[in-house]
């Protein structure tokens, strides 16, 4: 159902304070904005990738994902016009940004760690991640998705909710794969740097070699599934405060059923778990020390009018009790240097602490 902007998010601020899940999205660069609302609250998980809906997955396979079904939602819609820019109430002043000198030591001992590791040739890259907390945040949630969408334009911008699981909301980079009428799309995004104002990046080989893991793992695990594959140049592009170094990568699929065998090489993506998976995984779950559960999950629609769009779930934060926790990481390698990493980390806590922060749009 197609409505306009105010009614569209008046719809959703009551479904919110109804306790009732819903899931709002506005896809890169495009202005149409869409909800999910379900109509009751209970909890549905995904059996098969047959299944029609929107899907919200947790960075360990082993766990289950969240589906909102398509025939237990209503679904509206409204269109941004180019230029919109949301009025939202006044940020709270009083945020207070938790991290100590213990979570930079912390953080720092693990890359050390993860550098150590990757030099006894027991892996080639790590990811590794940490959470940050903001305390007394704006309560209002819809303002806080609204100064998102202001933004983060060429992002994948959404807010999710399910009384049981909890809040996430977030503006994520990176595409996991998009398909329509059997044409397949991905990318490889890795390596960052703060931008400064240009695109014309001078990217160190520790960063390239870390994108090309990226782009090499996709290519040799989609080659059985896709045909006609093609690969771009890689190059620059802006997320928020940073850059990236993005290869796109297309092609046709073979088979209509390749949905699941896709998502399943490819998630986790060498880009938030590193390579071999298996044993990345591995040194993940047993050294991070928290559970990321949806952080660098994925999530997205799944057979809608013929046509998946999944994105991973990076650039997030999930906010609970008065609290943000931001999630962020990098990728190690053995170029690797333990203060660039926590700093990296800094720098990209800062998408969503800019819609936190009293900070003007």
């Amino acid at each position: 159902m197609q409505t306009d902007i105010a009614s569209f998010f008046s719809e959703i601020k009551t479904t919110y304070n109804l306790n009732r899940p819903f899931v709002v999205f506005r896809k890169p660069n495009q202005h149409t904005i869409t909800g999910y609302v379900q109509n009751s609250n209970e909890l549905f998980y995904l059996n098969s990738f047959k299944e029609q809906g929107f899907i919200f997955a947790p960075f360990n396979k082993n766990e289950k994902t969240v589906i909102f079904p398509i025939d237990e939602c209503s679904i509206i819609s409204s269109e941004i016009s180019k230029n919109e820019v949301f009025k939202t109430t006044k940020i709270n002043l009083d945020v207070k940004v938790v991290v100590n000198q213990n979570s930079k030591e912390k953080h720092i001992q693990l890359v050390e760690k993860g550098i150590n590791f990757i030099k006894n040739n027991s892996a080639k890259k790590v990811v590794l991640s940490r959470v940050e907390s903001i305390e007394n945040i704006d309560e209002n949630v819809i303002d806080i998705y609204k100064r998102i969408l202001n933004n983060y334009k060429n992002a994948f911008v959404y807010i999710w909710y399910h009384p049981t699981v909890g809040l996430w909301v977030g503006a994520t980079p990176e595409r996991l794969l998009s398909i329509s009428n059997n044409t397949f799309k991905t990318m490889a995004l890795a390596g960052t740097q703060l931008y400064n104002g240009s695109t014309n990046i001078n990217w160190k080989s520790k960063e390239q070699q870390e994108q090309q893991f990226v782009t090499d793992y996709i290519l040799s695990n989609v080659k059985d599934s896709v045909s006609n594959l093609e690969i771009s140049t890689p190059y620059t592009v802006k997320a928020g405060n940073l850059v990236h170094i993005r290869t796109d990568i297309s092609g046709k699929l073979k088979s209509d059923d390749s949905l699941n065998e896709l998502i399943s090489k490819l998630h986790p993506t060498p880009a938030v778990c590193g390579l071999p998976k298996g044993i990345a995984t591995d040194f993940i779950l047993k050294n991070e020390g928290y559970n990321r559960t949806y952080y660098s999950g994925y999530l997205g629609e799944i057979n809608k009018e013929n046509a998946t769009n999944l994105f991973v779930n990076l650039r997030c934060m999930e906010i609970k009790n008065s609290t943000a926790l931001i999630f962020v990481g990098g990728g190690i390698t053995k170029d690797s240097n333990a203060e660039k990493e926590w700093q990296e980390t800094v720098s990209k806590a800062e998408v969503m602490k800019k819609v936190l922060k009293n900070k003007k749009h």
